[in-house]
């Protein structure tokens, strides 16, 4: 099964091309484009490359095309992304402005050129649909609830990826059976321990998720991807109140402070730098009290989360680190692990700044792994398509 798995974002389109046989699967092709402000000259782009490459001439040659859709509102899961699926994002994209309709353009496009190809959403909020309704419910009227105000929680295809490759590594094939069919088949009671993961995805948007014999039960990003951990700028989470006081004390509409929180926040707004990382912590390393305290802020919210998620399993087994920042900065993992031996997790620093991926960073005398998981969300969402078109065509 040849499955196109694409990425529109907000200036750029990424595509990678997959060739499955049952759980093997093959990178066939990889490009896209950047400062991209026609989607429909983007796709026809990437079509031609893989024209050009002899990998897809044409329809016939595509079994499906696999969107990592972002934000559906109460629409989520693995779904036919029809006509019903573009006005959902739109829809939703007041939550979600930076990625809807980027996705919807791209899915409109693709229903244009070939309407014969299966388009499959893969939602960022699906891992999360057995999150305990204490911990997806906000303290607001029922109202607000019934309004969609709940913790749909995102990032769910890199966390899914997390759950069964901690699995495997740790030995528990019976949960990495459980995470790779969670889509189809929902979660199952397992014998024995439970195996228990806190997965940190650390990147230009962040988030920490509890996951328990590979299903989530609980995570830090909420309503929408502005919440939990500073972002790189968006702003995480926040007081209630800060929005209306704010607007009243600096005379802000509503739109400016909505712009401001969404734009001009994070570690943007801490730092006074830029949004990335590597320059914050450049400048912090230099004496910028500023591009310090960002950094500092950052590494509180991301303990804060895993001291949460720890308590919420009742201990962990595997402390994951993955997606640009978790997985290129040892100085974060030291400073995000720091002072937890009482709690038996001890980090092996030698480990911890040079060894590969999938290793174990933790001492000898640690109770609780800490491994790098390098994000592999393209691969889920190439998986679940072809797990979703395969079941289809077995019922029909």
């Amino acid at each position: 099964m040849r499955i196109l798995v694409v990425n529109p974002g907000s200036t750029s389109f990424k595509y990678r091309l997959f060739s499955l046989d049952g759980e093997q699967v093959r990178l066939v092709a990889r490009g896209g484009s950047e400062r991209v402000t026609d989607y429909g000259a983007a796709i026809d782009r990437a079509l031609g490359e893989l024209a050009e490459g002899g990998h897809v001439r044409g329809a016939a040659d595509l079994d499906g095309v696999g969107f990592k859709a972002v934000f559906g509102g109460d629409l989520s899961g693995c779904v036919l992304a029809d006509e019903n699926v573009e006005q959902a994002l739109r829809a939703t994209a007041d939550l979600a402005p930076a990625h809807n309709p980027p996705y919807a353009d791209a899915l409109r496009v693709f229903r244009e050129r070939h309407p014969g190809v299966p388009r499959v959403a893969v939602f960022e909020t699906a891992f999360y649909q057995w999150v305990p309704d204490h911990a997806r419910r906000y303290a607001v009227p029922d109202a607000w609830y019934r309004a969609g105000i709940r913790r749909h929680g995102f990032h769910g295809a890199s966390h899914k990826f997390v759950a069964e490759r901690s699995a495997e590594l740790l030995g528990r094939e019976d949960v990495a059976a459980v995470a790779r069919r969670l889509y189809l088949d929902g979660p199952r009671r397992l014998s024995g321990a439970p195996l228990r993961i806190i997965s940190c995805h650390l990147g230009g948007s962040s988030s920490v998720t509890a996951i328990r014999d590979g299903v989530a039960i609980g995570t830090s990003m909420g309503l929408s991807p502005q919440s939990g951990l500073p972002q790189s700028n968006r702003v995480g989470d926040l007081d209630s109140a800060a929005f209306p006081c704010a607007m009243r004390r600096l005379g802000l509409t509503m739109e400016q402070a909505e712009n401001q929180l969404i734009r001009e926040s994070g570690l943007l707004g801490l730092s006074g730098v830029n949004n990335d990382l590597r320059d914050i912590k450049s400048a912090a390393d230099r004496g910028d009290a500023r591009a310090r305290l960002a950094i500092d802020v950052f590494v509180h919210s991301l303990r804060h989360w895993i001291g949460a998620f720890w308590f919420e399993l009742g201990g962990c087994d595997a402390l994951i680190f993955t997606a640009g920042i978790g997985e290129n900065n040892p100085w974060l993992r030291e400073a995000a692990c720091a002072g937890l031996s009482d709690l038996g997790l001890r980090l092996d620093l030698e480990a911890n700044a040079g060894a590969p991926p999938g290793t174990n960073l933790a001492a000898s005398d640690s109770r609780i792994r800490v491994v790098v998981i390098p994000a592999n969300e393209e691969l889920v969402v190439a998986r679940e398509t072809a797990r979703f078109l395969a079941a289809r065509r077995s019922v029909a």
